[in-house]
């Protein structure tokens, strides 16, 4: 049965690709490492090429932090150039080989609009066999041949203010997962409900006879049931978590400046999991109907979450903003009178008496794409920014930002599907300027033109969309540079009013 299915979606997140050989799996690393983690055999990028605005890479640190694109671009010095070129802004995509990514994946990317010095955005697209630690006995497992489990995994991370945090997570976060899911493999392979507990290993502290601890069993005769699908969920959240604490501790070494929002997908035993932290989108397209498979993370979603801390924790806020929201900025002048409000609890709109304390700049100020968290970041969810600050001020922003991602799960064996169904990935640039039934258009004229064999409709797919990208933020570039220094302007009339009063 699942054999079938998987044949039939074979372009949902497409067949193809086949598990690499099954070698125990290294030691997750304590630094990202040089090289990407592509599949056996992906030829490499070239190095940066001298004089593209960034310093020679002196020595191994300097050279995480040079640019660099995908290495299944498999991107040639000129290739490279043009990646690196704002004015030409070229589409870059797989060149047209015998290779193939995973499941015959479709990938295509054009730069950004100019907004930073380089393309901060990274994508990862790998196959990945997890070798068990050890039994549900504790007994730690017998290297096996067939005894693992494979998974295939794909990742776009949306880098800014610096390219670092979205490139080491390209490199590193699926051999987080992988790590988390080592204890998991022989509980995902057996049909039984999950243990609640895993033994210890034998001589390991916390092993000894502890039953005497155990109070009566009446008080806790109820249990809850966990499913093996909310096992990998958690072990995809545990990732996420242990991730952004290896760029906290690492972004001073290794230059991991910067953050990311994180989009991952990972196929693993019929069901596919999609992880989401900051404002990228996943929809599948099923039949021509659109299925969200994401949420995205702003200010606005997140506004209560947001007010909350700032609430519980008003430390954090520095005496500088407050956590309460109003439909604009208050007046000094407007003291005593009653406004408009809300705050962490609340999805309508009171009035309130304003006090001094009100004057300070909102923790959530702006709507829409101009929704920014203490005047500075558009996102609320992400890996990174360890040290991101407050303009003008010394106060961090990074409490406030959180790194788990949601995870929906969509399982392949309960439907039927054709070869025109696809999952399809995009960071915001994407979606800011077109929207689902644009995309899902798209797909239907360009995947319409092509035989269901032809192993290139994916790819062809990836570029039409970049090409109508490319043209479309080149008209809304100057919209969204104009935006940001809006938000600048109304943060330095916050500070010369706090100066004057």
């Amino acid at each position: 049965m699942l054999n079938r299915v998987r044949s039939a979606v074979a372009h949902l997140v497409s067949s193809g690709g086949a598990p690499p050989p099954r070698p125990k799996s290294p030691d997750l690393p304590n630094a990202p490492s040089a090289q990407s983690a592509a599949p056996p055999g992906a030829p490499r990028s070239p190095p940066a090429r001298a004089g593209s605005g960034s310093a020679a890479p002196a020595k191994t640190v300097e050279a995480r932090a040079s640019f660099s694109r995908p290495t299944f671009l498999q991107l040639s010095p000129g290739g490279l150039r043009r990646a690196d070129d704002h004015a030409g802004r070229a589409v870059q995509s797989p060149p047209d080989t015998g290779r193939r990514l995973p499941w015959s994946t479709g990938y295509a990317e054009v730069i950004n609009a100019g907004k930073s010095r380089h393309n901060e955005d990274q994508a990862c697209c790998e196959v990945v066999y997890v070798e068990g630690r050890r039994s549900v006995s504790g007994a730690p497992r017998e290297p096996s041949g067939g005894q693992g489990l494979c998974f295939y995994y794909w990742g776009l991370f949306d880098g800014h203010a610096g390219g670092g945090a979205a490139e080491m997570a390209s490199k590193l976060l699926h051999r987080h997962i992988q790590e988390q899911l080592k204890d998991l493999v022989e509980i995902l392979q057996d049909a039984s409900p999950p243990p609640l507990c895993l033994p210890s290993t034998p001589g390991a502290p916390g092993s000894s006879d502890s039953s005497h601890l155990v109070g009566p069993q009446s008080c806790w005769s109820s249990q809850k049931e966990v499913t093996h699908e909310s096992l990998v969920v958690g072990a995809i959240e545990n990732a996420f978590q242990f991730m952004d604490e290896q760029m906290a501790q690492e972004r001073r070494g290794h230059q991991a400046e910067g953050g990311c929002c994180a989009l991952v997908v990972v196929y693993l035993l019929g069901k596919v999991y999609v992880a989401n932290a900051g404002d990228s989108r996943a929809i599948i397209v099923r039949n021509g109907e659109i299925i969200p498979m994401s949420q995205e993370f702003t200010p606005e979603t997140e506004r209560q979450r947001l007010q909350l801390l700032g609430f519980l924790k008003p430390e954090l806020l520095g005496g500088e903003f407050t956590h309460l929201e109003f439909p604009r900025r208050i007046q000094p002048k407007e003291l005593g009178q009653r406004m408009l409000y809300r705050d962490q609890n609340m999805t309508g709109w009171a009035y309130k008496k304003i006090e001094l304390e009100d004057l300070r700049f909102p923790l959530v100020c702006g709507e829409g794409k101009k929704a920014r968290v203490m005047a500075t970041i558009g996102v609320t969810r992400g890996l990174g920014d360890h040290n991101l600050k407050v303009c003008s001020s010394t106060l961090p922003i990074k409490p406030f930002l959180s790194c788990f991602p949601e995870v929906r799960v969509y399982d392949l064996t309960q439907y039927e599907h054709c070869p025109d169904d696809v999952l399809v990935l995009g960071t915001d640039g994407l979606w800011d300027v077109t929207s689902d039934c644009e995309v899902a258009a798209t797909v239907d004229r360009v995947l319409s033109a092509y035989e269901p064999n032809d192993p290139s409709r994916s790819q062809k797919f990836g570029q039409a969309t970049s090409l109508s990208l490319s043209i479309l933020t080149s008209k809304r570039r100057w919209t969204c540079l104009t935006q940001r220094s809006m938000m600048r302007n109304q943060r330095a009339e916050l500070c010369s009013e706090q100066v004057t009063n």
